[in-house]
């Protein structure tokens, strides 16, 4: 899985930042939201539980994905601004275990 960021825009009011990419899943099948939340995390050297994954499209007749994420910077801003249904999405199987 390759990942290339498309746009990138710092919101300093809402105290995050937003990021359109490119997911390349040339072998196998759609990757899990957990795991382009994880590499992305990974490259912009961000906890991946500041992490959100708004919304994820797969682009028909080709292996590539759009995603639109936001980075924030704390985690009680990210539960401030967005809807609990997003940040449920989002939570990674070992926070839901420690809640």
């Amino acid at each position: 899985m390759d990942i290339e960021i498309l746009s990138e825009r710092e919101n300093p009011l809402l105290k995050r930042r937003e990021i359109v990419l490119r997911v390349v899943h040339s072998e196998g099948s759609t990757p899990t939201r957990k795991s382009v939340l994880e590499r992305l995390a990974a490259i912009k050297d961000s906890k991946p539980g500041l992490v959100v994954i708004r919304k994820m499209n797969s682009l028909f007749g080709k292996r590539e994905s759009i995603a639109h994420a936001r980075i924030y910077e704390s985690e009680e801003r990210m539960r401030q601004v967005e809807n609990p249904h997003i940040v449920k999405r989002n939570v990674l199987s070992e926070q839901k275990e420690a809640s």
